[in-house]
């Protein structure tokens, strides 16, 4: 029995009806096992996967082709670590008629050609856009949370997103997107690592360096905690799922750094819950080592 043709126009993504009567196939042909009804008039092939990408691009074929996708869907199409489609984000231009549907957050703002990208064959707003429009709705914390992991990927620059604040005064959460460059982090290295730095930081407390690499006084590498106070020889680190499986080497690697002189404090998500604990303890640490330091004189470790 011969094989069902699958032509490749109709492998990349969704397609309608017509799309499939274009290259030959018929109503009846696509009730066969090679293809899958995403909705009422869309169709796709069985042998893609199912997942975000998939349905973004079904979502697109329902939108106006000035549409572009904005916020955590943007975010997301740009290869960031953030839900999608929960809902849904775009932004289409003031002067469209296109309205509100299920599932899909709409937004309507002029899009400059500028601030408009193609990212996984999809229109979506550029990563300096994305991060401006996501800092004028959440708080400081998750704006900087967005933007440690666009700086950590190198999608974006500082000096990028300063020029953004300072060419849009106007716009809504200016204010909070001016303050995400100055408490932004590069090095960061997950979401709850920059939570547990702005608790510290917003809570009053000198600002830490990030992913210092340390070593004891014959050179040896000792580890890379993900906060450090040199003047004090105070690592801290936040301890997620990961630590959990590798919980023998954080171990040993704890105790080289005490030997070392050096001393360490560690959090998990239960304790950023406290943040006055957390702020409380790492500053009578801080108290507590400065004086230790002066009495007997230690420098600061060089990285």
């Amino acid at each position: 029995m011969a094989r069902a043709r699958v032509p490749a126009e109709l492998k990349k993504g969704p397609f309608t009806l017509r799309d499939a009567e274009r290259v030959g196939l018929t109503p009846k042909q696509l009730q066969g096992s090679n293809w899958r009804r995403i909705e009422r008039g869309l169709y796709v092939w069985a042998g893609l996967a199912e997942g975000p990408g998939l349905f973004l691009a079904a979502v697109r074929r329902r939108l106006p082709d000035d549409a572009a996708f904005s916020g955590h869907t943007a975010a997301w199409l740009h290869g960031l670590d953030l839900p999608p489609c929960d809902p849904v984000e775009v932004t289409v231009p003031k002067s469209s008629g296109v309205s509100a549907r299920a599932g899909l957050s709409l937004r309507r703002a002029d899009l400059p050609i500028d601030d408009v990208v193609v990212r996984r064959g999809l229109r979506t707003t550029s990563v300096v856009r994305t991060v401006a429009d996501l800092a004028g709705r959440l708080t400081v914390v998750e704006a900087v949370v967005v933007a440690d992991m666009a700086l950590h990927e190198r999608l974006v620059k500082v000096t990028e997103l300063e020029a953004r604040a300072a060419a849009h005064p106007r716009w809504p959460g200016t204010a909070r997107l001016r303050r995400v460059p100055e408490l932004a982090e590069p090095l960061a290295e997950s979401p709850m690592e920059t939570r547990l730095r702005l608790l510290l930081v917003l809570g009053g407390l000198p600002r830490p360096r990030a992913q210092v690499r340390l070593h004891d006084e014959s050179g040896r590498f000792l580890g890379r905690p993900d906060l450090f106070y040199p003047d004090q020889r105070l690592a801290i680190e936040y301890d997620g799922g990961i630590h959990r499986d590798s919980l023998a080497d954080d171990d040993r690697r704890q105790n080289r750094l005490l030997a070392a002189g050096y001393r360490l404090l560690r959090f998990t998500a239960r304790d950023l819950d406290r943040p006055d604990a957390v702020v409380g303890l790492v500053a009578r640490h801080l108290a507590t080592l400065t004086r230790a330091c002066r009495e007997h004189n230690w420098s600061a470790p060089s990285s």
